[in-house]
């Protein structure tokens, strides 16, 4: 079974790029003529992803501080709030990135 991660995503665009930019034809490779000017989006999205575990992980550790008693309640609040908003959106990016490919899918050629 194929790896979905984002991660992993992220590597496959990356690998992806790289072999169009060789120009395996003659011609130009698309987007040839266009400035690089920022991080690409497979640096986006793996940096999104990154973020999102860490959050996730910072969740649990503060979770874990409460039971010994080195972290308030509103500690906790703050932390699961905030894991739960970056979770949400991470599953909002999945269904709109699924539903392009749908739609794509459906596109007569």
């Amino acid at each position: 079974m194929a790896d979905t991660s984002p991660i992993s995503v992220a590597d496959a665009y990356t690998k992806a790029l790289s072999n169009i930019n060789k120009g395996a034809g003659g011609g130009a490779a698309v987007g040839s003529d266009e400035v690089a000017t920022g991080p690409s989006f497979s640096e986006l999205v793996k940096e999104a992803g990154t973020d999102a575990v860490k959050e996730g992980l910072n969740s649990e550790k503060v979770s874990l501080q409460s039971l010994t008693g080195d972290a308030g309640l509103a500690d906790i609040v703050t932390a699961v709030s905030s894991a739960e908003v970056t979770l949400e959106t991470v599953v909002s990016v999945r269904d709109r990135v699924i539903q392009a490919y749908q739609d794509i899918i459906k596109m007569p050629i």
